[in-house]
């Protein structure tokens, strides 16, 4: 799915006649960002003063800045068939809507607002601004109350978001309230756009359900190998594919723990959870806490499974500047999961195999 992290500066003062004086859109597919667009906008109207205080952006600024008509065609393109993404959506959404009526254009899309999720996704909270959300989950933020620094972090706090839920079709509100729908291209055609690297691989149904999940070590050939088989089972997994999502992962060992999550958790009909032979081993870890560091989905970005009184208790990542170990921040970054004898077998497994990036043992 095509996501568009929008964050917009305002003039301020009364909401019919507010205007944008900043906007930062940049364009994010589930896995990276794809595109982006960034600029002053003439408002044509003085600034508050309080705004002026807060953003740094004051009239003189703005005087050579493009009006909002002259880049109103290229925000109708660049969000074209994409979600909008926004903190506190309803605002941002709001005054683009205003702008473009100022035009004669109805400017309308699906949103999603990450102030809802977070709540749901991160409770108990002190606060949902993104400023202090962005502290407290130690999300770098740069440029704060300017669109570009608000809107990376808003990217960076969705991807958090995303990684706890991945599928958020339930979640999209449309302008007129009705479910969402997608027009999507035939299944078969994607094919050749997935790339030929290490991840997750997400199908679902008409209905928008999970039916299969797979680490894979190649989600281009596994997805061509669904379609080459030719067992009864396997046709009927063809037919009731409708959307192929994915996750590039570039460590192993996050890739079949949030597999076995996924399955244990969603219980997707053509790759249920299956319970493991277990071996008879107690399946105890060396340690009664640590943390197991290996490679996230990216350069730069690393995972974590952590382990507390000889448990799993979740799996979440971060990037490489990040050098906070403390266990309660880490804490509020974790996808929880469910500590079962089958899990537990498939990182001790791993462990015994493959050497991972790195073991962080913690004090008992």
């Amino acid at each position: 799915m095509k996501y568009a992290i929008v964050d917009l500066e305002t003039t301020g003062g009364k909401p019919a006649d507010e205007a944008i004086t900043e906007i930062a859109i940049y364009i994010f597919d589930g896995n990276e960002i794809t595109d982006q667009l960034i600029s002053l906008v003439n408002p044509e109207r003085p600034i508050h003063w309080y705004v002026q205080k807060l953003t740094g952006i004051n009239n003189k600024m703005l005087r050579r800045a493009p009006k909002f008509y002259e880049i109103a065609k290229q925000v109708i393109e660049i969000t074209h068939d994409a979600v909008i993404v926004a903190h506190n959506a309803s605002f941002d959404y709001r005054v683009l809507k205003k702008e473009f009526e100022r035009l004669g254009y109805n400017y309308e899309r699906p949103t999603l607002c990450t102030v809802k999720l977070s709540k749901e996704l991160f409770p108990r909270q002190e606060s949902y601004s993104l400023g202090k959300l962005c502290k407290t989950l130690h999300i770098p933020v740069t440029n704060r109350h300017r669109a570009s620094g608000d809107a990376l972090a808003t990217v960076e706090l969705f991807k958090m978001i995303l990684n706890k839920q991945r599928n958020l079709i339930d979640r999209i509100e449309t302008p007129d309230l009705k479910p969402l729908k997608k027009v999507r291209k035939n299944v078969l055609k994607t094919i050749d756009e997935l790339p030929p690297k290490k991840g997750l691989l997400y199908l679902y149904n008409k209905y928008d359900r999970l039916i299969g999940v797979y680490y894979t070590r190649n989600i281009k050939q596994k997805v061509n190998n669904i379609y080459i088989k030719d067992k009864p089972l396997a046709k009927d997994l063809q037919q009731q594919i409708n959307k192929v999502d994915y996750e590039i992962l570039q460590g192993s060992l996050i890739g079949k723990v949030m597999a076995w999550h996924y399955r244990y958790k969603e219980n997707p009909p053509f790759t249920p959870c299956t319970k493991k032979k277990l071996t008879a081993n107690n399946h105890q870890f060396s340690n009664s806490h640590m943390m197991l560091i290996d490679k996230g989905h990216h350069t730069g970005e690393k995972s974590i499974i952590y382990i507390e009184n000889q448990k799993i208790i979740g799996y979440g990542f971060y990037d490489l500047e990040w050098q906070n170990h403390n266990p309660a921040v880490i804490k509020q970054r974790l996808t929880p999961i469910d500590d079962h004898p089958s899990v537990r077998q498939i990182v001790q497994e791993h462990m015994h195999k493959y050497k991972l990036e790195k073991i962080i043992r913690l004090a008992d």
